[in-house]
């Protein structure tokens, strides 16, 4: 019994050591490589794939296979899916439904066909394998663009809005698409899985048991991991969610990408959502991450080294056939030629999920393992592409010309007291007055103009977006005495509201309103103190035209008194009726106005 306990200690020793060393090498290698590519501008995405080949069993052979890291690193496509059901909002999808459904639907229908048409005149391919091949092309790379769109401040520009619409479509077909490549497929059958049929009515009764689960179990947990602001649970509750919905319909024999986006999309309403989404976000990094080196360790150089003409041709083709088509397609739904031209370049590229079809064709049989090397290089290739195009892009004026990687992000500030998010005229005066106080403050903003103005004047502003649970946290949320949301507009809402009181249960939340209708769509929100931006100053203006025709000191402070009482008696019956025009009989000078004994005035 000794001798085995030992000889299987020595076994698991070595296995550990020997995973050890293979996560090194991987690690080190993605992280020099991911370095360099993001250094020149390459993206990270290109990096992992470099990597992966370098240290694979087709460059270095310092890793035997990619496939076992693939199958793990799955799980990142997965959290990628349940990412994208939870920006499905219904608000959210309803305002965007004509490019989501109608430009997103065609781009990757009429992509799909002509590049399958570029596919059979390019090779001696099947119509069926063409089809699998020319569908995964049509795709473009979220991991690219979206984080693009985002530093450049662009994702809710008309542009980004409709990059993110088509975007978005590209990642809920693809779901339908890998079904499409099983109705083609010509491996073997398998005698024990069940008809089409019946398949549909467990997708259909999945889902439904999973959006009453959302509503009914879900909910209630999230609410009592809510109680105890312990951000761990947050992200057990989380990965919990999508592993056991992906669990369920993989069980079922149906894929695990379907149920991850239906958790998404049940918890899309919830006030939880940007917490779960901050706390989700890194594993779905990460494993994407691992995906892309696996698929590079399993790309066949000698394939790619063999026809070298054919990847540089196909990925020029692509590249000019995504462009011609999203631009035709852009200009039919109202886009400027200008802007159509420069989303045609922003989607060009192949995406991550072509790679997760080609593996998918090939184990239908489909394609071969040739082929599925050879149109990997394709899309890498194209994704190359990406940055170059870009900065045409930026000569047709559809993004920053300049990014503003000089800026310091909140990550970089010191412990404060309180964290003031906007600089602009109303942040400056609260910054200021807590700083007289002697409270350390964090300033925060999104406008690098603004940031370099408050340099000029001597002041640290951090860039980023401080409604984003994750930054607040760089910020040091988690130990401020206070956050005070002075951004200009009406960004800050319900949602995001829920999501920060919750995030950080020891801050005092104040927030600056736009105006009235602002301030009722807070419904019942407990918060610290709200403040109508233009409120205070009309009041104080009032005061002083009353007090230069001589109306008594005691008259003003009553009107006033009486003027904020009558105000905050009538947002209540604003809030309980739902409705602006309620209780207009409690403003001085309204229909039916309620009588004020003050003294008239001389």
């Amino acid at each position: 019994m000794a001798g085995e306990s030992a000889e299987d200690h020595g076994g698991g020793h070595g296995l550990t050591g020997e995973l050890l060393l293979d996560g090194f090498i991987l690690l080190g290698a993605a992280l020099a490589f991911v370095l360099l590519f993001r250094r020149i501008g390459l993206g990270a995405v290109l990096g992992y794939l470099i990597a992966g080949i370098v240290v694979g069993p087709f460059g270095l052979g310092l890793i035997d296979s990619g496939e076992s890291i693939v199958a793990v690193a799955e799980i990142g496509i997965v959290l990628l899916l349940f990412l994208v059901g939870l920006e499905l909002a219904p608000a959210r999808l309803w305002r965007l439904r004509r490019d989501i459904f109608g430009l997103g639907l065609l781009q990757v229908l009429l992509c799909g066909v002509a590049i399958t048409g570029l596919v059979l005149a390019g090779t001696s391919f099947t119509v069926a394998a063409a089809i699998a091949i020319g569908m995964a092309l049509a795709l473009s790379s979220t991991a690219q663009v979206l984080p693009l769109l985002q530093s450049e401040g662009r994702l809710n520009t008309p542009l980004g809005e409709r990059a993110f619409s088509v975007l978005l479509f590209q990642d809920l077909s693809i779901v339908p698409l890998l079904t499409l490549v099983a109705v083609l497929s010509r491996a073997p059958a398998d005698p024990g899985a069940p008809p089409g049929w019946l398949l549909a009515i467990y997708a259909v009764v999945a889902i439904v048991g999973l959006v009453l689960a959302g509503r009914y179990i879900l909910s209630p947990l999230l609410a009592l991991v809510g109680r105890f602001a312990e951000r761990e649970l947050f992200i057990v509750t989380g990965l919990f969610t999508v592993f056991a919905a992906a669990a369920l319909m993989d069980a079922l024999g149906l894929s695990m990408a379907l149920g991850a986006f239906v958790a998404g999309v049940m918890l899309a309403d919830s006030p939880y959502r940007h917490e779960l989404e901050a706390d989700v976000d890194p594993f779905r990094s990460i494993l994407l991450g691992l995906f892309f080196l696996g698929v590079g360790m399993m790309l066949d150089v000698d394939v790619v080294l063999s026809q070298p003409l054919f990847v540089v041709g196909m990925a020029a083709a692509l590249v000019a056939t995504k462009v011609a088509v999203i631009f035709g397609l852009a200009l039919l739904f109202g886009v400027k030629a200008r802007a159509a031209f420069v989303m045609g370049l922003l989607l060009s590229q192949g995406g991550e999920f072509a790679f997760v079809l080609f593996a998918e064709a090939e184990r239908a049989l489909l394609v071969t393992g040739a082929a599925t090397s050879l149109f990997g290089a394709v899309v890498t290739l194209s994704m190359a592409t990406t940055p170059f195009l870009m900065a045409l892009a930026k000569r047709f004026g559809g993004v920053k010309a300049a990014t503003r990687e000089d800026l310091d992000g909140p990550g970089e500030a010191p412990q404060a007291g309180a964290i003031v998010v906007g600089h602009g005229r109303f942040g400056q005066t609260v910054s200021q007055m807590l700083m007289g106080a002697n409270i350390p403050v964090t300033l925060i903003d999104s406008n690098p103009d603004q940031i370099d103005l408050s340099g000029e004047f001597g002041r640290k502003v951090y860039y980023g977006d401080g409604l984003r649970v994750d930054l607040l946290r760089e910020a040091g949320g988690d130990e401020a005495r206070a956050i005070l949301f002075c951004n200009d507009g009406t960004d800050f809402n319900a949602d995001r509201l829920d999501a920060i009181r919750m995030a950080f249960p020891k801050a005092k939340i104040f927030a600056r309103m736009f105006d009235r209708r602002h301030l009722l769509a807070l419904g019942d929100q407990q918060i610290d103190g709200t403040f109508r931006e233009v409120l205070e100053s009309a009041i104080s203006m009032a005061r002083s035209a009353m007090a230069t025709i001589d109306l008594d000191e005691t008259l003003i402070d009553r009107v006033e008194e009486e003027f904020r009482k009558r105000d905050c008696d009538r947002l209540a019956v604003q809030r309980e009726e739902g409705d602006m025009h309620a209780g207009a009989e409690l403003s001085f000078g309204g229909p039916e106005s309620l009588d004020f004994d003050g003294t008239e005035p001389r």
